[in-house]
């Protein structure tokens, strides 16, 4: 099953806002009628104009295949070769005339492949290891080739295997056998294999048509069209409670605050849901049903009544059961929300420097209500406001992992910082270019700035940016550059192409299609390159692993004219060559940077080799030395944090208004990282660089992100270096 990456996490969509809803109630979607019209507007609408020919059917059918078996382990490429025998060529034409069979076809043989490789897992589970062999398995399987034939795949499995007995032998933490542990993260494989119903097959085969095209137009079915609309306004309509699939059960993972389910007082984390009923109608039983339907079923209109049969955490037999009735409400998503710092630096002297700061993790937009509902730069600029009243002398506006949204946001954002001009220009397939403006002409904040990226701050971050550095209204600090997603989506909901359904019916999902490219106001694209930060701080996410171009089918590069601006009435003094070379100076000396710099260098080794040893003795001397790297962190990470006396001050917008502001509570420390102590997964989708990720975070916000430290550092230097400045020209 192919994994989420935190690569595809960050490349969020870029929209305009042509949502249509219509109250009429959805009739049943045929999946023929579906996939004829997700390859009509794919052909007739997408920015390529690449039609469903033989190029594309190879196309579809690798991108669907990797999709099923993403790691390359199920299908070997015997049966790779007989599908493109048979359908390789053909693939677009059964598209377009609603023939699914090719596709439940090939995922009949995954199925069976499936089903036959667990049954022979089971048999190597029993096994004994001595673990001295020098073998190595393949850590990220998706950079391999197919195995040729079943035998090679037995091999592959049984090293495959070996490795995952020997992780969990590793696993300090470890509770049950490893056979036991590797056993059963195999029957839960299969079991979501096996409980994939035709809806879900649909999905997956159409969203593979839509990838094929570029990586970030996808097909939708109702449940992710549902849950798009949550992640743009912000906001659902349930509970507000957060669910795993656990056992069999939907299990509470978290209780959203101000949700009915918080508020009631009746549920707790660790809860399990047995059954789920709609008002006074009976209970459905939801013991090994697919989550998604469970959380349908939770889901529903304000006001309406949902009872829900719980086992409590706490409980010690099973069999015991408790009814929650609640009413369902809408939940605000407040932790995605625009929040903001203000931190009071110590200068010498004695005086007290008051710096912004930020945090946008997307730019929402209810698309619904674009003019009262939630809205990004609505967020900020009321921020900004408390930030201008406590008379903070800079800003950092942070957009690590902000993986874009609307782009009606981000140029509305864009209009805070500048007075007025195009913040970024647009070209659809037929070459026409327009030109997107701010037109409101009245900055709320012309102080320094900076504007703090990594490679997963992608589209309307990315715009944001850009405007930003091509006014030279801010200077661009973090990796070396964003993530280079340069293309615009638009949401179609098929029902609106489908008039047999009615109106615009939900049921048959939507299609979010690449119809346009972006560009900056000084001509270039983001596709691709991304933005290129003024000031360079090491960090993690700065690899080849993260980006556009690590991406499958990414629209090419190029550029357009720019687009004239007055750069006079906007730019702002920003001291590039001395920052730089100020924060080099401050970044070599600093041991938590320098620990970063070789946790890179490890990092591109193990990509460069992208093999693990099946040999003990070799990976508990890797594990030792890991321990020691992760001490030396830990021991450079207190004292960092012991050496930082600046005062944070909270600014969330439940507290704009308020006279005081609350101080941030200082994190108590915690023995160094329990992860350094177990072996690292061997996921079924690994990839070195998240797992990086997972393991030694720097983009956290955490209480000392030398990232966050050296950010203020340099907006520091630039308010200091504009003050003088001044002084120089007044005398």
């Amino acid at each position: 099953m192919k994994n989420i990456s935190i690569a595809a996490a960050a490349s969020l969509l870029l929209i305009h806002s042509a949502f249509v809803f219509a109250d009429d109630k959805p009739n049943s979607a045929d999946p023929r009628q579906v996939a004829i019209t997700v390859g009509r507007l794919l052909e007739q609408g997408h920015y390529s104009r690449q039609k469903l020919d033989a190029e594309m059917s190879r196309r579809i059918l690798e991108t669907y295949l990797e999709n099923l078996d993403y790691n390359k382990l199920f299908f070997t490429q015997e049966d790779v070769d007989q599908f493109n025998q048979k359908y390789g060529a053909n693939l677009g034409d059964s598209i377009l005339l609603g023939e699914l069979q090719p596709a439940q076809e090939i995922y009949s043989v995954f199925k069976a492949r499936v089903e036959d490789r667990i049954a022979k897992i089971h048999q190597l589970l029993k096994k004994d290891y001595s673990f001295k062999s020098s073998r190595t398995v393949a850590l990220d399987r998706r950079k391999e080739p197919w195995p040729p034939n079943l035998a090679d795949a037995d091999t592959l499995w049984k090293d495959r295997i070996e490795g995952e007995l020997l992780q969990e032998k590793l696993n300090k933490l470890a509770v049950d056998p490893g056979a036991k542990v590797v056993g059963r993260r195999y029957d839960q494989l299969l079991k979501s294999v096996e409980e994939r119903d035709n809806e879900d097959l649909v999905q997956v085969f159409l969203n593979s048509v839509a990838q094929s095209y570029d990586p970030h137009s996808e097909y939708l079915g109702r449940s992710d069209l549902e849950s798009f609309e949550i992640n743009m306004r912000l906001s659902l309509t349930g509970i507000g409670a957060e669910l795993r699939s656990d056992d069999g059960y939907a299990k509470v993972q978290r209780l959203l605050p101000g949700g009915p389910a918080q508020m009631s007082g009746k549920m707790s984390v660790g809860d399990r849901i047995a059954a789920v009923a709609q008002g006074k109608d009976a209970f459905v039983d939801t013991v090994d049903m697919k989550l998604d339907k469970v959380v349908e079923m939770i889901r529903g209109k304000k006001g309406t009544v949902v009872r829900l049969q719980l086992i409590p955490s706490n409980a010690t037999d099973p069999s015991k059961r408790r009814v929650v009735e609640l009413v369902r409400d809408n939940v605000k998503l407040t932790e995605q929300e625009a929040k903001a710092e203000i931190i009071e630096k110590d200068m010498p002297g004695g005086s007290i420097q008051k710096l912004g700061w930020i945090t946008l993790p997307s730019f929402y937009q209810d698309m619904e209500k674009s003019r009262t509902g939630k809205s990004t730069s609505r967020d900020v600029a009321a921020l900004l406001k408390r930030l201008e009243e406590e008379q903070i002398q800079g800003l950092v506006v942070d957009l690590r992992r902000d993986g874009g949204g609307s782009l009606d946001e981000a140029i509305k954002m864009s209009g805070l910082f500048i007075n007025q001009g195009p913040v970024v220009q647009v070209k659809d397939a037929n070459g026409d270019i327009d030109v997107l403006k701010d037109r409101e002409g009245n900055a709320l904040y012309s102080g320094p700035m900076i504007v703090l990226v990594n490679k997963l701050s992608a589209s309307a971050s990315e715009i944001f940016a850009a405007a930003m550095q091509d006014y030279g209204r801010a200077l661009i600090v973090g990796d070396s550059s964003t993530f280079g997603k340069g293309t615009v989506q638009t949401m179609l909901e098929l029902g609106r192409f489908m008039p047999m359904l009615g109106n615009s019916s939900n049921d048959a999902g939507a299609l979010k299609l690449t119809v346009q490219k972006f560009y900056r106001v000084a001509g270039g694209s983001t596709q691709l390159r991304g933005v290129i930060s003024d000031v360079k701080l090491p960090s993690l996410t700065d690899n080849s692993e993260f980006g556009e171009s690590a991406l499958q089918h990414p629209l090419a590069y190029d550029e357009v004219e720019p687009a004239p601006i007055d750069v006079a009435a906007n730019r702002k003094p920003l001291f590039v060559d001395e920052l730089r070379q100020r924060s080099v100076n401050r970044v070599n000396k600093d041991p938590q940077f320098q620990d970063i710099n070789d946790d890179l260098r490890q990092l591109d080794d193990r990509l460069k080799v992208n093999r693990l040893s099946l040999n003990e003795a070799v990976r508990r001397d890797e594990m030792a030395k890991e321990v020691k790297q992760r001490e030396k962190e830990e021991a450079d990470r207190k004292r960092a944090k012991s050496d930082d006396h600046d005062k944070t001050y909270e600014l969330s917008l439940a507290d704009v208004d308020k006279a005081q502001l609350k101080l941030a509570e200082q994190k108590p420390d915690v023995p160094p990282s329990t992860k350094s102590a177990r072996a690292k997964p061997m996921r079924s989708a690994d990839n070195p660089a998240e797992a990086a990720l997972d393991d030694d975070d720097t983009t956290n916000l955490a209480d000392s992100d030398p990232g966050k430290r050296e950010t203020l550092n340099i907006l520091s230097d630039l308010v200091e270096l504009g003050k003088s400045q001044q002084r120089t020209v007044g005398r």
